[in-house]
């Protein structure tokens, strides 16, 4: 019985080489068409390259510096601020309300406060005509002025440099010494 099975063996071993040979050549087919379009792949890769790096630099400069870039864009069309003042704005009255309440409405004191005092109102009528809005833009050391000590203990006042550009929109900085 040993030869038989011997036997039996060697006969399915044949056509699993024919069958393993087949599939190598196919294998062999396939990888040399992927080596072609790989090859014309990269050919193309090799011709966009440059663009391709240029716009990814660009995304992450897009996210990271949108601010900054509006400054540049400011500085270099020369612009300039009409009018600029200094103001303690009281924020005492952001205390009023729930510990968790606090430092939003803080904010939001500051902004009425701005509005009122560089006269955005009136402008807004104007502007409303004309089809563009003032913007109130408040910086970001502002923000993390007020923000320093959590929501729930916001300063009792803050001092801020207000300017108003042409266009009539107003920044809020940090003042100097702040």
């Amino acid at each position: 019985m040993e030869k038989t099975d011997k036997e039996e063996q060697i006969p399915e071993e044949a056509p699993l080489e024919a069958e393993v040979t087949e599939e190598a050549e196919e294998s062999v087919e396939q990888e040399a068409s992927e080596k072609q379009t790989a090859d014309e792949i990269e050919q193309l890769l090799a011709e966009e390259e440059p663009v391709e790096e240029v716009e990814a630099e660009e995304e992450p400069l897009e996210e990271e510096e949108k601010k900054t870039r509006f400054w540049q864009r400011r500085k270099e069309e020369g612009q300039e601020f009409v009018e600029e003042r200094i103001y303690t704005i009281p924020l005492g009255k952001a205390w009023v309300r729930p510990h968790k309440k606090r430092a939003p409405r803080a904010m939001q004191i500051i902004k009425d406060f701005i509005t009122r005092h560089m006269k955005m109102d009136m402008r807004a009528e104007i502007a409303e005509e004309r089809g563009e809005m003032p913007r109130l833009i408040i910086t970001n050391d502002v923000n993390e002025k007020l923000w320093k000590r959590s929501i729930e203990k916001p300063p009792r006042k803050i001092r801020v440099r207000a300017a108003k550009d042409n266009e009539g929109n107003v920044t809020v900085f940090l003042a100097e010494g702040e």
